[in-house]
């Protein structure tokens, strides 16, 4: 009865720290996402109704919450009742450097897709077409973000299965 109460608690704790984790990330990563689209204010456009700008933000959360996962996941899976405290901290601390390669991998990859996107289309400035409004500027914006995503995606939680505890024998 006691182990089943330990890991009921142990299952909370570890979706309040996903949650947390998700949420910061996805934070994070809009306020990195603002900084690298100079000449719109997200923000403003959303206010207005600007669908276009809509889209392509609910493209950059998908995208890294897609990448993010791997690295919330491994931070997860690695924290459990059963664990010394030592055990769990090094748990913590792996899952925590797995997060933020995911969320570094992320942003990244999310840039080089806009830059690549902006060299393949040069007869569109996408973020112009976006501040009018253009919802199918957006539309393939947001498919090309959220495919790399899942690319980017894979290769994080290559890395995060690299870095776990058991693979490194901790």
């Amino acid at each position: 009865m006691d182990t089943a109460i330990v890991s009921v608690v142990a299952a909370i704790i570890q979706l309040i720290i996903g949650l947390a984790l998700a949420m910061g990330s996805v934070y994070l990563g809009l306020k990195m996402f603002d900084r690298m689209t100079k000449g719109i204010d997200e923000w403003k456009e959303i206010l207005k109704g600007n669908v276009a700008v809509g889209i392509l933000m609910a493209a950059v959360i998908f995208s890294i919450a897609n990448v993010v996962q791997s690295g919330v996941g491994s931070l997860l899976a690695n924290l459990g009742a059963e664990q010394a405290m030592d055990q769990m901290l090094t748990a913590l601390v792996l899952g925590l450097i797995n997060l933020g390669i995911g969320l570094v991998a992320a942003v990244f990859s999310i840039w080089v897709a806009i830059k690549v996107l902006d060299r393949i289309t040069k007869d569109v400035d996408e973020m112009a077409e976006l501040a009018k409004g253009n919802v199918a500027v957006a539309v393939i914006m947001a498919g090309v973000l959220i495919a790399v995503s899942f690319v980017i995606g894979s290769a994080v939680t290559g890395i995060s299965n690299a870095l776990s505890p058991a693979n490194l024998g901790l």
